[in-house]
């Protein structure tokens, strides 16, 4: 059977057994078929030939591009003679294609001989943006020979005419809107977890946005208001929490935006989303990449009484009202010149923070790439040509304030930025491109981010990165058809790009499935870094770490480059002790809780910095403070650290290195060594007091600064989702933080010790809680399941070396094996101890689950509604979230532990501790400016 055939078969199953259009096509084998039969006059499939090539093939570097691009560029020479595809119309269908491929055929015909055709692809190539090395020196060195076309095409790229002379953002942008849900909206409502394999079919994937009856909702209201735009809102909440934001950027335009291209399928850009609290800060930027609108409504307000206090309700929350209607099927107009949300001729809301310049020149070219590689191709032309860059892009924002000394994140941001001109430090609010020194990329948005590189025509991975990785560790659990069917593809484009790899496509080291934010905070090796990670979770405790889109992640491994404002700081410190039966977890949420209640109910922490004073705590375990800073809406989180601490962190960071090295992990451009090269580098700077670790002025400036007393927490502090809270809109918000004693006799049926919130203290902790029941003379047993999943396979050799794993495995009813991995998500539990393979596991929800409706008590960060559990129609899903040592007992018990039963179980076993540094942790202001990279 041809693969023509075996196309239209898929086709013929997609249409029936799903409703789909065909696969889009980015096989060049297939292509190269349809070809033929469309130069074939009387081929009975030529007509439906012309279709899939002109509308339904990939553009970018798939290998279907590279032939569609040769196949145009001989109908243009004239080789070869369709009459529905005119050379003019080919030139269109060149225009589209992005690069790659498509720019090698542009720059083929007009550093050509004939001097007409050059004419015509010299006007399609002032219109691309995507170029790179091979085609900037192809240019640069026809320029340089004397081709007058070259030079016509540079002298219109140092001009930016490609940006200039695109049409102009509407003023006047009419929208309808739909709340599609009360309080804050997790991107698992837009993209599901459990449906995280199919996000590369994007058409496919858009099926499971919200529900059926909600998209029919939406289609509707477009039916009836076809010149409005539908405006997703979260009511009362914060849109886009959580992660796998570009798969859901994606599913809501796909629905509700505009296709990028008339011959690109399921590519749409341009939606318009809203949260009465704004837009969540990794969601925004996803936002931009599509060149959307986020808009922040406050459409709900504090009420106040006559004295202007804040009234509140009998838990002390403040009591809201609603400041104006976005009631779903409103019509409101968007001001996008003067910047406000009208009803009509009545002003609601200013809605500046979504037209910033920046943000404007996003929408007008499409979305954000366009935006970075046109600002690189301008540099590169102007440079060639020997001529000063033109005035186009909004320049980079630039503040300083004079006397005032930088936070960790000024520091930082000072020390990556790339072409600023300022001679004084920049402060919070600028917004600068700065240089990203690790990446990591994780398997189920890593086929999106493959995609997103195809589309902007990258091959290699940035040399300015200093190390990338690509994880396996979200389809750990379950090696089924789906898994084997999506991941050893991705492995090997990502080792080809220039990645680690956790699986190597030729299958000469061992699997490596561990959690992608443990193996990025080993192989950050500078806490002045800039990270970049394709996952909420990317909270480095060392360097500062962003949680990114599919699509940044992608720009950063393309570019080397990201481009984003200085996030305003809070500073955390602590005083007092922490009591002998507390774990660091428990301060954790307890962090969460106090800050609330020291500000009125106001998340201070919600989009900016957490500078944590953390000092004593090594990497590892200060992870789980910044991995957590995620669930309190921060946009990041810094640890500052005593400089012994730091070496410490960094010397165990360097033998995980080497682990990866012993394993055959190393990459022919030796990155990993690399690393080592750089944590050497960075130790001696610390050692000789070169350069100290990093910590802020003493007179930096914060937003806040929140105190944590560690001496008030006395009980295990768990994070509960609050699924019957009467007020929909406080449901499912990690805000909910309350004492053990609260859950008196609360039975658990499910118990989960994993994620990237463990590390191998963790697995010593279940070891020894063991030990002292068998020295107790007391039985172990389980009243409830209790998966353990270590977080990676470091910890589990290290537990098998040191004699803990013996007795993880005494007691255990379940043990992976690599050798035979599980093929089918398990969907019933015994009351026995799993130890699963290293992993996400149950925090991601898209293999194992809980049983529907389980109360399940957990170390990892989900609370999302479904995620880790489902609800049924008489008891909703409950993920509440403890240390490792309750988690344990509770199963043990089958229910949740007084804090008698509690103290007893963890009398003399060395939990997480923590004690907080004796000094403050900063340095001298000296008024000297921090040096600037000028590129």
């Amino acid at each position: 059977m041809s693969l023509y055939s075996e196309y239209i078969k898929e086709i013929e199953s997609r249409k029936t057994d799903l409703g789909l259009a065909p696969l889009p096509i980015d096989s060049a084998d297939l292509l190269s078929e349809i070809i033929a039969q469309i130069k074939d006059s009387g081929n009975a499939h030529r007509e439906e030939s012309l279709n899939f090539l002109i509308y339904n093939t990939l553009p970018g570097t798939t290998s279907a591009a590279g032939v569609k691009a040769a196949f145009l560029k001989e109908i243009i020479l004239a080789e070869s003679v369709v009459a529905e595809i005119t050379p003019a119309f080919a030139f269109e269908l060149l225009s589209h294609m992005k690069g790659g491929p498509s720019i090698e055929v542009l720059l083929d015909l007009a550093l050509g001989d004939d001097a007409a055709l050059a004419a015509q692809a010299s006007d399609v190539l002032k219109t691309q943006v995507f170029l790179y090395d091979a085609d900037t020196s192809r240019l640069e060195a026809a320029f340089k020979a004397g081709n007058t076309v070259a030079k016509d095409i540079l002298e219109s790229y140092a001009q930016a005419e490609f940006f200039t002379k695109l049409p102009e953002v509407a003023e006047k942008v009419e929208v309808v809107t739909y709340i599609a849900g009360e309080g804050d909206i997790s991107t698992d409502l837009l993209s599901p977890g459990h449906q995280a394999h199919s996000r590369a079919d994007r058409e496919l994937h858009g099926q499971c946005m919200s529900t059926p009856e909600a998209q029919a909702e939406i289609l509707a209201l477009q039916v009836k208001h076809p010149n409005a735009k539908v405006m997703l809102i979260a009511e009362k909440g914060t849109m886009g929490v959580g992660s796998s934001r570009m798969s859901g950027v994606n599913n809501v335009a796909l629905l509700a935006g505009k296709q990028a291209s008339p011959y690109v399928p399921f590519i749409n850009i341009a939606p318009v989303v809203a949260g009465t609290n704004g837009i969540s800060p990794i969601f925004l930027t996803t936002v931009d990449v599509t060149g959307g609108i986020g808009l922040d409504l406050k459409n709900w307000v504090k009420k106040v009484d006559a004295s202007g206090n804040a009234v509140v309700d009998e838990n002390g929350d403040a009591v809201l009202e609603e400041a104006y209607s976005v009631a779903t099927g409103t019509v409101l107009t968007i001001d996008t010149k003067a910047k406000k949300l009208y009803n009509g001729d009545k002003e609601l809301a200013d809605i500046s923070s979504a037209f910033t310049p920046q943000k404007v020149e996003f929408m007008k070219a499409g979305g954000s790439y366009a935006v970075t590689f046109g600002k690189k191709l301008q540099t590169f032309a102007a440079e060639t040509l020997g001529v000063a860059t033109t005035p186009v892009y909004a320049t980079s924002k630039e503040i300083s304030h004079e006397g005032q000394g930088l936070t960790a994140v000024e520091k930082i941001f000072n020390n990556n930025a790339v072409g600023v001109t300022s001679e004084t430090p920049l402060h919070a609010g600028s917004d600068v491109r700065v240089k990203v020194n690790i990446v990591g990329s994780q398997d189920t948005t890593g086929p999106m981010t493959c995609q997103e590189l195809e589309a902007m025509a990258a091959s290699t991975i940035s040399p300015l990165v200093d190390a990338a990785y690509q994880s396996g560790c979200h389809t750990a659990s379950v090696w089924d058809s789906k898994a084997k069917a999506n991941i050893p593809k991705l492995m090997a484009f990502m080792n080809k790009f220039g990645l680690i790899t956790a699986r190597d496509p030729k299958g000469v080291y061992h699997a490596m499935t561990d959690v992608i934010h443990k193996v990025l905070n080993d192989i950050t090796v500078d806490d002045r870094a800039i990270i970049i990670g394709g996952d909420s979770h990317t909270r480095m405790s060392k360097g500062v770490a962003f949680g990114a889109d599919s699509g940044t992640v992608a720009i950063a491994l393309a570019t080397g480059e990201s481009a984003m404002p200085i996030p305003e700081s809070v500073k955390v410190t602590f005083k007092g002790n922490m009591q002998g039966h507390m774990d660091f977890r428990d301060v954790v949420h307890a962090t969460q809780a106090q800050m609330l209640k020291q500000f009125g109910g106001e998340n201070v922490f919600q989009g900016r910095i957490i500078e944590v004073h953390i000092g004593t705590l090594l990497a590892d375990q200060a992870f789980t403070f910044t991995d957590w800073s995620a669930e309190m809406k921060a946009k990041a989180s810094i640890c500052i650290s005593e400089d012994e601490t730091l070496i410490k962190s960094l010397e165990l960071a360097k033998s995980r290195i080497q682990i990866m090295i012993n394993k055959g992990m190393e990459n022919e451009a030796k990155t990993l060594n690399g690393l080592i090269a750089l944590a050497d580098q960075r130790i001696n700077d610390i050692n000789t007091g070169t350069n100290p670790a990093l910590a802020p002025d003493d007179n930096a400036t914060y937003y806040a600064e929140v105190v944590i007393d560690l001496d008030i927490i006395d009980q295990p502090m768990i994070a509960d989702p609050d699924v019957n809270n009467e007020d929909a809109s406080k449901r499912y918000t990690h805000d909910v933080i309350r004492p053990v004693s609260f859950y008196a006799d609360k039975s658990v049926d499910l118990g989960f010790v994993g994620s990237c919130m463990v590390h191998k203290g963790d697995m010593q902790i279940i070891a020894q809680m063991f030990r002292n029941m068998e020295a107790q003379g007391n039985k172990i047993e389980f009243k409830a399941p209790l998966v353990v999943a270590p977080p990676t396979y470091n910890i589990v050799d290290e537990l098998k070396a040191e004699g803990d794993w013996d007795i993880l495995q005494k007691y255990s009813g379940f043990e992976f094996d690599d050798a035979v991995p599980k093929n089918a998500a398990r969907t019933k539990y015994e009351n026995i101890m799993y130890l699963e393979r290293p992993g996400c596991n149950l925090c991601m929800g898209n293999q194992e689950k809980a049983e529907p409706g389980d109360t399940v008590i957990a170390t990892s960060t989900r609370l999302f509604q479904g995620r880790v559990v489902a609800d049924t129609p008489e008891k909703k899903g409950e993920s509440l979230l403890g240390s490792t040592p309750l988690v344990v007992l509770s199963t043990m018990l089958g229910r949740f532990p007084s804090i008698e039963e509690y103290k007893s179980a963890v009398e003399g076993i060395d939990l997480t501790r923590f004690a907080p540094p004796t000094h403050e942790m900063t340095t001298k202001y000296t008024a000297q400016a921090v040096p600037v990279k000028v590129v």
